[in-house]
């Protein structure tokens, strides 16, 4: 809406939920161009993060990723799809961080009927004592950085981008296809960060096998 850069968040959010929506904002940000979001978005915007259920108090990290995806989705105009879930907390250079109760996640998502989720990278051994039953039928998407997880979680844009809207950078990569139940490689990065990831995603996958 128009604005200012101002930020509300409302429904009963905890310190450590509001940090998460902060930390993701000031990336995207500080990455605008390489999002495909208009730089100057702040200057002419006021964004307001409401999470329903207002009556409940709500805290953690664990919505970092998917309040930055939320953000980017809106200002790049990019719809995220509706077959994923996700979790991680974030910081402010975009790296994705551990969180609890992966488990108990992985099994309401698919009682919901979820059957991707996207889950930061050093939280590969929380999901190993899952049911066999249910590891066959999900796909496990490693992440260690929120490039990725836009990478997975967004559409393609529009042919056309809306008022206000750059779109000058290609979008970030395709995502990656996976058997169901196998942790999936990294996303096409370059660089030392890159090659460090996909040796630890090899091997992860040489210590499945």
């Amino acid at each position: 809406m128009k604005g200012s850069g101002g930020l509300s968040l409302t429904g009963q959010l905890g310190e450590v939920m509001k940090e998460s929506a902060l930390a993701a904002l000031s990336f995207i940000r500080a990455n605008a161009s390489l999002l495909g979001v208009d730089p100057d978005f702040h200057e002419h915007s006021d964004i307001h993060i409401h999470v329903p259920a207002g009556a409940i108090p709500k805290d953690g990290p664990s919505a970092g990723v998917t309040m930055a995806t939320a953000l980017v989705s809106l200002l790049s105009e990019r719809q995220v799809r509706n077959d994923l879930a996700m979790t991680g907390e974030v910081t402010l250079t975009g790296d994705v961080l551990p969180v609890g109760g992966i488990k108990e996640k992985v099994l309401a998502g698919v009682r919901a009927g979820i059957h991707t989720f996207v889950l930061p990278f050093r939280n590969t051994t929380d999901t190993e004592d899952l049911p066999e039953h249910i590891r066959e039928q999900i796909t496990l998407e490693y992440v260690d950085r929120l490039e990725e997880v836009f990478a997975l979680a967004l559409l393609p844009p529009e042919k056309e981008p809306g008022p206000g809207r750059k779109r000058k950078a290609a979008a970030p990569g395709k995502g990656r296809k996976t058997g169901s139940g196998k942790r999936s490689g990294t996303s096409g990065r370059s660089g030392p960060r890159a090659e460090g990831g996909a040796a630890r995603h090899r091997a992860s996958r040489r210590q499945d096998s």
